[in-house]
């Protein structure tokens, strides 16, 4: 007898926390997001001023905390984020922002009010996937979490200037975790800073191991219905939270000054 599938027990896992106040919130969110960008400088996800993570402010949820443009990403410390507001005006912090990837964001945020935080960077594997104008199959279980839950983006129009290519990939996005921008990358969305962070490491890895496979020969893609229940499984926000934490523990170990003054 064939053994019936069930989701994992949701009391194996870590919880996210449960704030007490406001500040305390924000500042978790803050160096989660500081964290986010020390990782992302191990992957390599650095290119030039590219590479933006924004995070909805607890308090005043149109306002947006976001790395500083041209500090290098294993630089950057919870003392010098950026908050802005809806429009992109700078409301704290001494450094400026990538405008034409905060039109984007800002966009998504406004469309998604479950999007804590949204990712993109230009990392390599990212790029050279996004040239082929598809979707990632399901190939991997690693793969499965984006089965039917990410879109593809096709209107590639140079620099961001404004806010209309900024709306049209939110509405692209729709209710998906990720979308692939042809000819330009990855962008993914979280309920937590955690959460967003990890679906893209997941996808970049997913994109990679993909390319590799195709250059080998056909794909064997696993069925949809069997893809499909693996999402349920672990294509969660809660496992994504949790896939997380190994990471974001190594830097915070390894490289404690991001955390700044603690203010």
């Amino acid at each position: 007898m064939t053994t019936p599938h069930r989701l994992p027990p949701e009391d194996l896992f870590q919880k996210p926390p449960v704030f007490t106040s406001v500040a305390e919130e924000r500042r978790h969110r803050k160096e989660r997001l500081a964290a986010t960008m020390r990782i992302f400088a191990r992957f390599g996800y650095e290119e030039g001023l590219a590479g933006h993570v924004t995070v909805r402010d607890p308090e005043t949820p149109d306002h947006y905390w976001v790395n500083p443009m041209g500090l290098p990403f294993d630089h950057i410390t919870v003392d010098n984020l950026v908050l802005v507001d809806g429009d992109g005006a700078i409301v704290q912090g001494r450094h400026q922002i990538n405008l034409g990837a905060f039109n984007i964001h800002r966009q998504i945020h406004q469309a998604r009010p479950d999007a804590v935080a949204v990712v993109h960077t230009h990392s390599i594997h990212g790029r050279a996937f996004s040239a082929l104008g598809r979707l990632l199959d399901p190939i991997t279980q690693d793969a499965c979490p984006f089965f039917e839950d990410h879109a593809l983006f096709e209107d590639y129009t140079g620099i961001v200037l404004d806010g209309e290519d900024g709306r049209r990939i939110a509405k692209v996005l729709g209710p998906h975790k990720a979308v692939i921008l042809r000819n330009h990358g990855l962008l993914t969305v979280g309920e937590t800073v955690d959460a967003a962070a990890w679906w893209f490491v997941a996808m970049d890895r997913c994109c990679h191991a993909q390319l590799l496979a195709q250059a080998a020969g056909p794909l064997t893609s696993i069925p949809p219905e069997i893809a499909r229940l693996t999402r349920q499984q672990i294509g969660n926000h809660l496992i994504a939270w949790n896939s997380f934490q190994p990471m974001y523990l190594q830097i915070a170990k390894s490289d404690p000054d991001l955390f700044g003054s603690g203010e």
